[in-house]
């Protein structure tokens, strides 16, 4: 009987594949996409050169570009050759933020360069950040032509913007000059741009232009249901005016080429762009920076400390003269940034460089005026493909999110993160809520309004509506933080700094805010929309708040006047979970006491806070039942953990979602704990962990959710993930190393 062998798709296949899903419903995968970002806001780039989501200049600003969220009228900025025979790779430069977008086809091998300025570590002349995206692109072989469109659309679409072109000319030169700086005097009297000069070969030169567009406020009723601008939440920084620049640059002989930028009203009549069709021939190269006013950057200067001559000093900067020089400045300066800082990531283990990416994308979703970190650089990216209504916005600071990211830090021995978020902390606890207790999540500066809202005229991802700005969570009760920030704290007493007494004091009135409300229903760490309920992870964390506070007071003999009671709320919390969550029947610890024929991915976290041993028997019978799949009581399809079954489960939302990343990395980690009493759960450990990073895209990035044909879901790329993996990785190691004595 003759075998029938399965073949893969070809690369061309798959490639042809993605182009149709544009072309059929005119949105990439949230898989195809890279990140980069300065540490005040980030982009995605496509595959195919498109950059479909930005807000600038902060994460929480307006968006510029969202054609993630309507292909139609989200605004894009896309830089690809015209050629349809393209091969099409995307990979981050070594060690760093700097992202490649490379296009290989018959005629000719290019490439697009992405990143934002960072400044040169320890340099004085390169202090401050320019607020800047640069697209850098260059022909390595042949030949190739290439389309650009830019196309902002500001404040998520609804506020209309003028165009203006401004051109500086065009100029041929057939000899070098004797000297750069004499030529740029004499061929440009603007500071648009201007090109580098070689002594070695004559060089051709064209016209230098600048498109600058200038958003108008929405202050009226657009047409689009608004009476206001419903972003007008604390903090947001509207774009006052942004340009597109460009610089041209040829490495060897022969003519550069002519860059035209038109005029093209854009398609959904909010504003106007501009297109442009250029040639590139081995050698040539043509960079275009976007940038925004510097007012933000300005004001930090000051803020910082920084004098007048300072700010001269930036602004010059800013206002220079372009060159392909001065951009290979910029570039070298980011590098050089990268590099120097994951130097200092202290991890060897196994998955090293997964864990080295993780730890870069953490940096880049850590807002570096107050140390924050945004839970992902996007909003309303869907948790399932349909009509659930499973839509949030994740630019904001979870306390939760934010612990978990101080913790992976100092497990990487990167301790000045986790110090910066410290003082984020402390101011927060110094500024609680009217009942002594915190909020769940604060803006990116330690504010607390964030009103919900929906934006109607954007269609949502794969028309998945609504579209919604601002996180209506932000009143939820959750206990659990407090337990996942105390225990941050203590990992930062005990590896970073000390705490001081003032740090002590705030963090002590925490602690007696959880013993005094421990008993109350919350919401979850799954933030639902149902009824409230006595969520078994809530208790738990409850228990590590006290818990904590008392090896506080151990290790530093710190002064505790509600010592006694700490001890008997912490010890009555834990059997009160040993009783009330306990299923004595199905054998597993329930979702809450209220539902305890439910099973929760997030009780996975029981031994990765030392509540119980990994070797608990009543904790194996639960994780094993997790790990039964969907139709036999589990969590657990293809070793993908869900959180909760969404459909049996009363959350407050419609229809289904995807696996959640985080929980199947907890499950990795809970095994590897587990394998002392089963060193096979070890190995079972180390099979998840491999394939659970075989959903990282082609760049190592995740997403909040993995659906069953292992595409990614929800917001991206999600912090809660990435430190799931940096947490699972170092723990897995530790048991390897553990195992052969």
């Amino acid at each position: 009987m003759p075998r029938t062998i399965a073949i893969s798709p070809s690369t061309e296949e798959n490639r042809l594949t993605d182009q149709m899903r544009r072309a059929l419903h005119g949105y990439l995968p949230i898989d195809q996409y890279g990140m980069i970002g300065n540490l005040h806001t980030a982009a995605l780039v496509g595959m195919d050169g498109s950059i479909d989501f930005m807000c600038w200049p902060e994460f929480d600003s307006p968006s510029v570009f969202c054609r993630m969220l309507d292909k139609d009228k989200g605004g894009h900025f896309v830089i690809t050759p015209e050629n349809s025979g393209l091969t099409c790779k995307q990979q981050y430069m070594p060690f760093s933020n700097v992202l490649s977008t490379k296009f290989l086809s018959e005629k000719g091998v290019g490439t697009v360069i992405d990143f934002m300025h960072r400044p040169r570590p320890r340099s004085r002349s390169h202090r401050h950040m320019l607020p800047w995206l640069v697209r850098t692109v260059e022909v390595i072989r042949g030949e190739l032509t290439f389309d650009l469109e830019c196309f902002p659309a500001f404040d998520y679409a609804r506020a209309k913007h003028s165009l203006e072109i401004q051109d500086a000319g065009e100029v041929e030169m057939q000899q070098p000059a004797k000297h750069a700086s004499e030529a740029e005097e004499s061929i440009f009297q603007s500071v648009f741009a201007h090109w580098d000069l070689t002594q070695e070969s004559a060089q051709s030169f064209v016209g230098a232009q600048t498109a600058v567009f200038t958003p108008e406020k929405l202050e009226h009723n657009d047409g689009l249901g608004f009476t206001s601008n419903p972003a007008d939440h604390e903090a947001q920084t509207a774009v006052h005016q942004m340009d597109l620049r460009f610089v041209v640059g040829c490495t060897g002989s022969g003519s550069c080429p002519l860059v035209r930028l038109e005029s093209t009203p854009h398609k959904s009549g909010l504003g106007n762009g501009v297109t442009s069709r250029f040639t590139l021939i081995e050698g040539q190269r043509v960079t275009f920076i976007l940038r925004t006013t510097p007012d933000v950057f300005i004001d930090q200067i000051r803020k910082d400390g920084g004098g007048e001559k300072e700010v001269g000093e930036y602004i010059s900067k800013y206002d220079t003269k372009l060159s392909m020089k001065y951009v290979e400045d910029l570039l070298e300066d980011t590098l050089l940034y990268w590099l120097s800082w994951i130097r200092s990531c202290s991890y060897k283990g196994r998955w090293l460089e997964n864990v080295e990416r993780s730890a870069l994308i953490l940096k880049l979703l850590t807002y570096e005026p107050t140390g924050a970190v945004v839970a992902a650089v996007t909003f309303s990216l869907p948790e399932a493909i349909g009509d659930s209504g499973r839509n949030w916005d994740y630019r904001f600071t979870w306390v939760r999110d934010s612990a978990f990211t101080m913790y992976a830090f100092m497990r990487l021995g990167l301790n000045k993160e986790a110090k910066s978020y410290m003082n984020f902390v402390s101011k927060i606890s110094q500024e609680k809520n009217s009942d002594g207790g915190l909020q769940i999540m604060y803006t990116l500066r330690g504010g607390r309004e964030m009103p919900e809202l929906i934006l109607p005229h954007l269609e949502g991802y794969r028309s998945c509506a609504p579209v919604r700005i601002g996180n209506g969570a932000a009143d939820h009760i959750q206990l659990d933080i407090y337990g996942e920030l105390m225990d941050a704290v203590y990992l930062y007493n005990k590896y970073s700094n000390p705490l001081a007494y003032d740090e002590w004091v705030y963090i002590r009135a925490l602690v007696d805010y959880v013993c005094a409300n421990y008993d109350q229903p919350d919401m979850g760490i799954w933030e639902v929309r149902g009824r409230r309920q006595n969520f078994t992870y809530s208790k738990i964390q409850c228990w590590v708040a006290i818990d904590r506070g008392l090896r506080l007071v151990e290790k530093r003999d710190f002064p505790c006047p509600n010592l006694d009671k700490w001890r008997k709320v912490r010890d009555h919390i834990y059997e009160e979970v040993m009783e009330k969550a306990w299923n004595s029947e199905l054998e597993f610890f329930a979702q809450s006491y209220e539902n305890k024929d439910t099973l929760d991915a997030a009780i996975l976290a029981m031994p990765l806070v030392f509540f119980c041993d990994g070797t608990d028997p009543r904790f194996v019978k639960t994780m094993r039942q997790i790990m039964l799949p969907p139709h036999r009581g589990g969590l657990t399809a293809n070793n993908l953990v869900f959180r909760y079954n969404a459909v049996e489960t009363d959350d407050g939302l419609s229809g289904e979602e995807g696996t959640f990343s985080l929980c199947t990395f907890w499950l990795a980690e809970a095994l590897s704990r587990a394998s002392k009493a089963n060193v096979t759960m070890l190995y079972k450990a180390q099979v998840i962990m491999d394939e659970m990073i075989m959903y990282g895209n082609h760049v190592g990035l995740f997403s909040e959710e993995v659906d069953k044909s292992g595409k990614h879901l929800g917001n991206f790329p999600q912090a809660f993930t990435h430190i799931a993996l940096i947490s699972a990785a170092f723990n897995i190691d530790r048991a390897l190393k553990d195992t052969r004595g």
